[in-house]
């Protein structure tokens, strides 16, 4: 009968505790690919966000009429950046903001140097952040300094209630897209 004890306690204990594989420890091999797999998604997933999600996502889609588009000021004048695409020639992505000395400005969502990776601009805090090679840029030189890695600036205006763009401006910008 003793034997019998052994077997089953042996055969309980087999269940509850896998033969270890060749290389590791026991079970570790399924429950190590999947926590890999789990934190290469998580880290895609933060990534997606902290990047805004690629260059179209959140951007909000403008028209013209009689050659001009306009954005009411009451949508811009906080201080955060706001994202609009064109659909002109081609899809065309532009920002707008109230910087810090009060200044309605607009730029492309591109520069000179790192728009074919399409990767655009952050805003943090008061600064404009490139999403390719991390270059930061104060709101108050939007529309002052221009090439390089600066957002490339767009000419806009200010009429009443509306921040107005030209269609000739905002195509002037299509080759960065």
């Amino acid at each position: 009968m003793g034997k019998k004890k052994n077997r089953k306690s042996s055969f309980k204990e087999s269940l509850e505790k896998p033969e270890p594989r060749a290389g590791g420890k026991a079970g570790s091999g399924k429950g190590l690919s999947i926590g890999i797999v789990a934190g290469v998604l998580i880290a895609a997933a933060v990534a997606f966000i902290l990047i805004g999600g690629g260059p179209s996502s959140g951007f909000k889609t403008v028209s013209a009429e009689a050659g001009v588009v306009k954005v009411p000021l009451s949508e811009v004048n906080d201080g955060h950046a706001h994202f609009y695409s064109f659909n002109g020639s081609k899809k065309i992505n532009f920002f707008v903001l109230k910087s810090s000395d009060g200044v309605i400005r607009a730029a492309f969502d591109a520069c000179d140097v790192c728009y074919a990776s399409k990767k655009g601009y952050r805003q943090e805090g008061d600064t404009m952040v490139c999403n390719n090679c991390g270059q930061r840029f104060p709101s108050t030189k939007i529309n002052e300094i221009k090439g390089g890695c600066n957002p490339a600036p767009l000419d806009r205006k200010v009429d009443g209630s509306n921040l107005i763009m030209r269609t000739q401006d905002i195509e002037t910008g299509a080759f960065y897209f």
